[in-house]
């Protein structure tokens, strides 16, 4: 889609935020909280995508709000959003997608570091609008890098502010120490915090902690070995080199999967799985839909053993 930036808003030290709408003035898709989309930065082949987390209202069809932290190691994504979009632009976007979507549960625990706050907003207005029983842990490393502040102040005691230069790092043993009966935990945030909150996690029933990364999984691939595909729909059999990915292999065939990061973090490529079994190395499946081997992200993931049939 062709979407227009409607109006753009310092959030935060480093935070800007962007309201998009349609530029044929239509409705924009339903959402859901933890959905995010797909933003076009460019023209042709060289242009950039990157996913970012939608926070704003999810009942609102006509505007899709994101917001995108400047980051020193950025690979071009948030200075173009920074430095080069203006209200008035048009911007090209896909989805939205949702990975990370909030389950029903009486109760959630919420934590949330930095710009991680964004897919947790309108989570935490979907569970008060349900009446659960929620709460909110959200750091940051000083209170003006916090974006939001004042969209959750009308929550009050139910949100705990852990600015780093104020209180120090987040408490996870206390937060996490003991498992919850009835619990969902939600977490987004910087790798240190996702990985500090999976191993206190460890000990909670099986998912109970859903985790979105913006980072895709460290994997040593020294390991990779030759196998092949079998694309069903498209009546090839391809060899994937051990220094290829399915998703590459498929396009030297001219056959054109979706696809967007190609780091196994948004899931466009998504691709299920007819025989075969799958080695996963995506940040997106949890350890149930991993077990149950009926998808895969081809632009990361590969075969276990030496023959893989999709449905492609």
């Amino acid at each position: 889609m062709d979407l227009v930036v409607r109006a753009a808003r310092v959030e935060s030290d480093g935070v800007r935020s962007l309201d998009l709408v349609s530029a044929a003035g239509e409705r924009l898709p339903a959402w859901t909280p933890g959905a995010h989309i797909d933003l076009v930065l460019g023209e042709g082949p060289d242009a950039l995508v990157r996913q970012y987390s939608l926070c704003g209202d999810a009942a609102s069809g006509e505007i899709w709000r994101i917001a995108v932290l400047r980051t020193a190691d950025s690979r071009g994504g948030s200075q173009r959003v920074h430095d080069d979009l203006r209200v008035g632009d048009v911007v090209k976007v896909r989805g939205p997608r949702n990975h990370f979507a909030l389950a029903a549960s009486p109760r959630y625990l919420f934590i949330a570091g930095g710009i991680g706050i964004t897919p947790i907003l309108p989570m935490v207005a979907e569970a008060e609008a349900a009446g659960a029983d929620w709460r909110l842990v959200y750091g940051g490393r000083t209170r003006s890098a916090m974006a939001f502040v004042d969209r959750l102040a009308p929550y009050g005691a139910k949100v705990t502010l852990a600015p780093q230069d104020e209180v120090g790092y987040l408490d996870l043993d206390a937060l996490l120490g003991a498992p919850e009966a009835g619990t969902l935990v939600y977490c987004c945030g910087p790798e240190g915090l996702l990985d500090a909150v999976e191993a206190r996690c460890a000990a909670w029933p099986q998912g109970a902690l859903r985790i979105e990364r913006f980072t895709p999984i460290a994997v040593d691939d020294t390991g990779n070995r030759e196998f092949t595909v079998v694309l069903k729909r498209s009546g090839l059999t391809l060899t994937v080199p051990r220094d290829k990915s399915i998703y590459a292999v498929c396009r030297e065939n001219d056959v054109s999967p979706l696809a967007s990061c190609l780091e196994g973090i948004c899931g466009t490529c998504e691709t299920e799985v007819l025989e075969g079994e799958v080695e996963h190395r995506d940040a997106i499946l949890d350890e149930a839909e991993r077990a149950a081997n009926t998808s895969m992200m081809i632009c990361v993931s590969r075969c276990r053993g030496d023959r893989l049939t999709l449905d492609l």
